[in-house]
């Protein structure tokens, strides 16, 4: 998925894949000054904002999955915490405030070298807007979810998670991973 390395971003040489000594899998090392290129995943984090019984949706403006619903969320930057991303990400596509709740799901995509991190959280007004990579955001109640207009799997999950744990009474953690198709 990732694209190939082919010079170290230190000195400017050429990198090969190899074990590295101490290590026990293949790493982009740098043959002249010996740095070890580490590619990890990446965090995408955002918020299930609710208010009363409905969840607000952002209407994706970029690929991937234009046109599509999702939840705000984005990948997280360095220098934030997994919170303040989360605060981030709603700000920045929904335009909305919220307060933040517990860590809700947290989903392995480990063929696309990701992690979606959601929060549950509360909408503090109903002062939202379309953000610059938003077409257009919604409240829907559960009957109106566009469960095949939905951007990614593992937000639908979530969603499916969100409204199984309402309808039980009890909201908990979700860790899990999202398998391969």
């Amino acid at each position: 998925m990732d694209p190939a390395i082919n010079y170290c971003s230190s000195c400017g040489a050429a990198v090969s894949l190899r074990v590295p000594p101490g290590d026990s899998l293949p790493r982009h090392v740098c043959d002249a000054c010996g740095v070890v290129h580490y590619r990890n995943p990446r965090l995408v984090v955002g918020a299930l904002p609710v208010w009363d019984d409905k969840v607000l949706l952002c209407r994706r403006a970029i690929e991937p999955r234009r046109g599509m619903w999702t939840l705000p969320a984005g990948f997280m930057e360095n220098g934030e915490t997994v919170a303040e991303a989360a605060l981030r990400e709603t700000r920045e596509e929904a335009n909305a405030n919220i307060a933040l709740g517990e860590m809700y799901t947290m989903i392995s995509v480990p063929q696309i070298n990701q992690v979606h991190v959601v929060y549950r959280a509360s909408l503090v007004d109903l002062s939202f807007s379309a953000g610059e990579e938003t077409l257009e955001v919604r409240l829907f109640e559960e009957r109106e979810i566009p469960w095949n207009e939905i951007a990614f799997r593992t937000i639908a999950l979530t969603l499916q998670h969100y409204f199984d744990d309402r309808r039980a009474g009890a909201f908990r953690f979700h860790p899990g991973d999202l398998p391969a198709f």
